[in-house]
């Protein structure tokens, strides 16, 4: 059995120079210096050496590494690419091809920038209170405070503000007023059309072809990006199909397709669909190191970007508990 690390990464950008410095990504620099770490320490592989192992019982190398990218952003294309490219590394960028084209912004980008624009979270909170008033009677909605309660939550990274934002427009509203208010205050903050805002934000087609064409990976992230463990059986189905077809328009080899979970939300019924279509694999955010199999391959755990930058820079002395000593400092 094989142990695989895989490494998940959201923007990566210059952020000192960005028009959102507040927004949680990864810097240029970092995301280079990562990268030589991984080729001096560890053995970067490919999606199809992940996949041949788990098909023929073989081993990968040892201290094996897979780079993901999630959401399609043009970050990947901008600064990511190049560098993958330059050092001929192979990276699997996973997009929510709705966004790409209908030249939509998934909701859950619409809140981090909004989140990254707004300079009072308490003044964001009333505001989206008094647009909740507004359609109260129509959506049959519950008095404010009942939400706050129910979603004011803390994490281990978000505080109990941005939980309760995240959690109330992502999912717990119907779809329709979601879109609604994200739309009145990506205007307000970002002030940007979501047309607009969207080709700045996302890859397109040809861009995504160019990648694939020098040997990237392209897969699959649903339509909508919806969290696939609130779907019902029909909507699963619609959200694979659209996303099966947008990839076998790219050019994808569709022997060998593979899926992110969108927010890393899966149940058995995803599950069973995506083996029925014949997906390869498929990548959750649970964290932690993968023992290849065929009972592993489609919940597959990662670990995020910044994980390994604490450990890179010293910060942590391992990534979720594992020590990921170098070589050349565990003699």
């Amino acid at each position: 059995m094989s142990n695989l690390k895989i490494v998940m990464y959201h923007y990566v950008r210059d952020l000192g120079n960005s028009r959102y410095p507040n927004i949680k990504g990864l810097d240029i620099s970092l995301f280079e210096e990562q990268i030589n770490f991984f080729r001096r320490y560890h053995n970067i592989i490919t999606i199809e050496e992940v996949i041949y192992s788990i098909d023929s019982g073989t081993t990968i190398p040892d201290k094996s590494i897979l780079l993901t990218f999630d959401d399609g952003y043009l970050d990947h294309y901008n600064n990511v690419f190049p560098i993958l490219d330059k050092y001929k590394i192979q990276g699997s960028f996973y997009v929510a091809s709705k966004a790409i084209t209908e030249h939509t912004v998934l909701d859950i980008n619409q809140i981090h920038f909004i989140l990254a624009s707004a300079d009072n979270i308490l003044k964001l909170i009333r505001e989206i209170k008094e647009l909740m008033k507004i359609h109260q009677k129509e959506y049959n909605l519950k008095d404010f405070d009942y939400y706050y309660r129910k979603l004011a939550h803390a994490s281990s990274i978000d505080t109990k503000e941005v939980i309760f934002i995240k959690k109330l427009l992502q999912v717990e509203l119907v779809e329709d007023l979601r879109m609604k208010i994200l739309n009145i205050l990506l205007e307000k903050y970002v002030e940007v059309s979501e047309d607009k805002f969207s080709r700045e934000l996302y890859m397109n087609e040809e861009q995504l072809k160019h990648m694939l064409r020098s040997g990237m990976h392209i897969g699959n992230h649903g339509y909508n990006h919806y969290w696939w463990n609130h779907l019902s059986k029909k909507q699963m189905k619609s959200e694979l199909d659209l996303s099966i077809n947008f990839l076998n328009n790219l050019g994808v080899d569709m022997d060998n397709w593979t899926a992110c979970y969108p927010h890393g939300s899966y149940d058995e019924q995803s599950i069973k669909m995506l083996e029925n279509r014949g997906c390869k694999l498929a990548f959750t955010i649970d964290s932690g190191v993968c023992a290849l199999s065929q009972e592993s391959r489609l919940k597959i755990p990662r670990y995020d970007t910044n994980d390994f930058q604490a450990y890179i820079t010293g910060q942590a002395s391992s990534v979720d508990g594992h020590p990921f000593i170098p070589p050349s400092l565990s003699k």
